[in-house]
């Protein structure tokens, strides 16, 4: 079924600005971290026309109203160090979201307290589903499965001689995750949506 017109864009509108941020923060860190490579392909900008992926950023959003953007491309060579250059750009995705999720919560938060029942319902709606979905969007990278960040920020912390290992078993992460979407959604309610929902709700007191 397709979505209405107000739907299309609302989805739109969330996801948008949710994994602009995201990719942002991973090109900046990397370039704070010496790897010019995501500024020489022009992704460190907000501009969500930089980031955006056909299907992951429009055609699936617009239809489950969750997705992905293109990867930032980088170079881990030109890292001062790095291992940790990996974890903070890695991490810097993630963070984003959640920074994002607690700005769009004050903000509500501020428009209730002073408009109280005059709140325009639609802003309301939005700024809270802004708030979930950049949550969703921090929970769901964490999952240490390749090529979600958590599989780098877990890797960087992992004793040496288990490294190589949890790298070879990583070979399969991108099946995992997919095979977590498709087979067993409801590890993902209990991961990712749920405590999402909770967490926007205890954000913007709604």
């Amino acid at each position: 079924m397709i979505p209405s017109l107000s739907t299309i864009v609302l989805r739109l509108a969330i996801i948008l600005p949710a994994l602009s941020g995201h990719e942002f923060a991973h090109a900046y860190a990397a370039d704070k971290m010496g790897d010019p490579t995501p500024r020489m392909h022009g992704r460190l900008t907000l501009n969500p026309l930089a980031h955006i992926d056909p299907i992951g950023t429009i055609i699936v959003p617009i239809f489950v109203g969750f997705g992905w953007a293109k990867p930032v491309p980088i170079n881990p060579y030109n890292f001062r160090d790095p291992g940790r250059g990996s974890l903070i750009t890695s991490a810097a995705g993630p963070a984003a979201n959640l920074v994002q999720a607690l700005g769009f919560g004050l903000i509500l938060r501020i428009l209730v307290a002073f408009f109280g029942a005059a709140t325009p319902l639609p802003m309301v709606i939005y700024l809270h589903t802004l708030t979930a979905v950049n949550i969703m969007l921090a929970l769901f990278n964490l999952i240490p499965l390749g090529p979600l960040d958590g599989h780098y920020i877990l890797e960087y912390y992992l004793p040496m001689p288990y490294k190589q290992q949890y790298r070879q078993f990583n070979q399969y992460g991108f099946m995992i995750v997919l095979a977590v979407i498709f087979l067993a959604p409801q590890a993902l309610y209990l991961l990712v949506f749920n405590p999402a929902t909770l967490l926007a709700s205890m954000i913007t007191g709604l």
